[in-house]
């Protein structure tokens, strides 16, 4: 049996205000490359704001219609989130399968899933797309001919969730919204468990495909070289979806969680910016955020305020923010270069991690305090904690017990105040 392959037309509007048009269209075309469709060509059309209809004006339509007749394709994509009565038109007028930007990205997000939890969370945000749209979805599907095997086979966006009536549907979503709840409430006892370690976060942020993978194993590699603790990297968008969180200790004792969370993308639907919420919590409660840059990309300052404008979404604010501007070495600028809380790096060469890693320690680090303790010999159990877990600067055996120069947490201190003889 041949495997139809997706073949897509894209159709975009460019309002008059939007600079990065082009752009969008451009991560349009990779985003469905991203899942193997082959897409043929695009139309455009310039308009003051896009037709509530139609989204297109209705004279385009019929351009639409021949080019995608002319070129074989299967399918067409629409640049923005189209709603219910203009799936609804478009369907009716084209008389073929159409697909808008946000189910496009809710099919990648559906294939990347792995852990139960962001199987979950794109479930929801699938069903809840779909509720107000499942006339036109049906009609939509309908042209499939029986499943397309080369694209789309996404289950909640497939042909066996649409034929279900809406009370299933929004039964299914009030059971999704329990699950998340009792996965949260793990989640956010795990979290403070952390925070009463008193081990400091560092979250990797930023935009799909700016290398945060790419650098967290970096570094991993720069600390400890375990590659039983290497996340998963490759170069497309949304490589990663579900959250790795690593414990890094470093050759000083000190100690810190690296996270790694799902990258953001422009237009980004608004049901999984809610559903990933949890996730993008740990970015919330860092104590600080590596926001990763790909500055070898033109359009690297509309990614940043994409990510800045995504972060506000799920209440991350007020968090210290280093920016890692990776893949130097494929953008004409000097590295490794720091200046104030912004570096200049290529995690795939490897060059500037040392700097990185200097600059997390002097942001993270504060809390650290240095003490002399006075432990008696029949307390050797302390001696070894603080050896391992603090940084020990001198260590000296006097009569009454073991004189120790210590850099530690202030919670350890805390533990070990009745020993301290000075700061």
């Amino acid at each position: 049996m041949t495997e139809l392959v997706e073949s897509a037309v894209l159709v975009g509007v460019h309002e008059q205000n939007d600079e990065h048009f082009e752009y969008s269209m451009e991560e349009l075309k990779n985003l469905a490359e991203a899942i193997d469709v082959e897409v043929i060509g695009e139309v455009t059309q310039n308009l003051e704001r896009r037709n509530p209809s139609h989204y297109v004006g209705k004279g385009k339509i019929g351009e639409i219609r021949r080019f995608y007749e002319a070129s074989n394709a299967n399918l067409i994509i629409f640049n923005d989130e189209l709603s219910p009565s203009q799936i609804r038109n478009l369907e009716q007028e084209l008389e073929c399968k159409v697909i808008d930007r946000t189910m496009l990205i809710l099919d990648i997000f559906a294939r990347r899933a792995r852990s139960k939890e962001s199987r979950m969370q794109v479930d929801l945000a699938q069903l809840q797309y779909m509720l107000p749209r499942l006339v036109g979805l049906r009609a939509s599907l309908s042209r499939q001919g029986g499943g397309t095997g080369g694209g789309f086979q996404n289950k909640g966006a497939g042909e066996t969730k649409l034929e279900l009536d809406r009370r299933i549907i929004e039964d299914q979503i009030a059971k999704l919204r329990r699950d998340l709840e009792s996965v949260q409430h793990q989640r956010e006892t795990q979290r403070k468990q952390r925070q009463r370690s008193g081990i400091p976060v560092v979250s990797l942020v930023g935009y799909t495909n700016a290398g945060k993978s790419t650098l967290m194993n970096a570094i991993l590699d720069k600390i400890e070289a375990h590659a039983d603790k290497q996340v998963f990297e490759k170069d497309m968008l949304f490589a990663t979806l579900d959250t790795s969180v690593r414990h890094v200790k470093l050759p000083d004792n000190k100690e810190f969680l690296l996270t790694d969370t799902v990258g953001f993308v422009g237009k980004l639907p608004h049901h999984l910016v809610k559903a990933f919420r949890s996730t993008l919590a740990e970015a919330r409660d860092a104590d600080l955020l590596l926001q990763v840059v790909d500055v070898s990309h033109p359009e690297h300052p509309f990614m940043m305020d994409v990510t800045h404008e995504t972060l506000k979404d799920v209440g991350v604010e007020n968090v210290p923010t280093l920016h890692v501007f990776n893949k130097a070495d494929q953008a004409d600028v000097p590295y490794p270069v720091v200046r104030d809380n912004n570096i200049w790096l290529s995690a795939k060469e490897g060059q500037g991690l040392a700097a990185l890693v200097d600059l997390i320690k002097a942001h993270i680090f504060d809390k650290y305090m240095t003490c002399k303790l006075l432990i008696p010999y029949d307390r050797g159990d302390v001696v070894s904690y603080l050896n391992d877990k603090a940084n020990v600067l001198k260590t000296a055996y006097e009569e009454e017990g073991t004189m120790m120069t210590v850099e530690m947490l202030e919670v350890d201190r805390d533990r070990f105040d009745e020993f301290i003889t000075s700061y």
